[in-house]
């Protein structure tokens, strides 16, 4: 599946083990997203930005995303930074929403 792909896709409810991605599936999602690894069972990327301004723009317009579809991730903001993690609590690891946010974030990212 392409970044494309991933961002056109929406969050659906997911909970349980049965929704959980395995490390195969983790993989294969993960080559979609240059720049993005796992840290602590959790689908992570810093960000940085070229002032304050534009660090808070970017973080608004994530919320927004985040809003839309339901899913929220962590996230740690700082002049001129932005580190997200995603993870879905509810199946207790990675989900395909955790994918979808992070691929709408990157096209975010090229406007």
């Amino acid at each position: 599946m392409t970044r494309d792909e991933l961002a056109s896709r929406h969050c659906a409810p997911h909970s349980g083990a049965i929704d959980r991605l395995t490390d195969a599936e983790t993989a294969v999602l993960l080559a979609a997203l240059p720049g993005w690894r796992i840290e602590n069972g959790q689908l992570a990327r810093s960000f940085s930005f070229a002032d304050f301004d534009e660090t808070m723009a970017f973080v608004n317009a994530l919320a927004w995303i985040a809003r839309r579809e339901d899913h929220h991730p962590d996230l740690a903001v700082g002049y001129g930074r932005c580190r997200i993690a995603w993870s879905t609590h509810d199946v207790g690891g990675l989900s395909m929403n955790d994918f979808v946010c992070a691929a709408k974030i990157e096209a975010l990212i090229e406007l």
